[in-house]
């Protein structure tokens, strides 16, 4: 008997660290949009380092980065990253950078979002003034994939 209830207190124990293990990992283990809640995109410029960090995170690693629903604003970063993919349902939103609350356009913001563009995305959101105003622009998932040349997820 004594056996028996050493074991089992052993088994919760193992239960109990492998539980707080989870909760511990890094919360871009899934490579998501939507398993990181980020497609609202940033509220402000410091915001902005966040999606940076998860950025150069999956960047570092290789691991493979599902942009897989509702992407605006700084979540349109998310395109530079190199093994990311694009499932064909997605909206992808863009607009200029900055503060919203205020009405004042960031130029430093705006540019920062363009860089993590293909050259054929970043001449479309130009040419059309996308990003020249905080007016949201979405393009489908569909459309990145067949006009825009990003990978589609499988």
């Amino acid at each position: 008997m004594a056996t028996w209830l050493r074991s089992r207190r052993a088994l919760t124990a193992l239960a109990l660290l492998c539980a707080l293990g989870t909760l511990a990992a890094p919360a871009y283990a899934d490579g998501s949009v939507s398993a990181l809640h980020m497609g609202m995109g940033a509220k402000d410029a410091s915001a902005m380092m966040h999606f940076d960090a998860v950025i150069e995170q999956y960047n570092a690693s290789g691991e493979r980065f599902r942009i897989d629903s509702h992407c605006q604003s700084a979540c349109t970063m998310f395109l530079s990253i190199r093994n990311v993919c694009i499932t064909p349902n997605a909206t992808l939103l863009f607009h200029a950078g900055g503060n919203r609350q205020k009405a004042i356009i960031s130029r430093a913001s705006t540019d920062h979002m363009l860089a993590a563009y293909k050259p054929a995305l970043r001449q479309y959101v130009t040419e059309h003034h996308f990003m020249d105003t905080f007016e949201l622009h979405p393009i489908s998932g569909r459309e990145m994939i067949a006009r825009f040349g990003y990978p589609a997820c499988r």
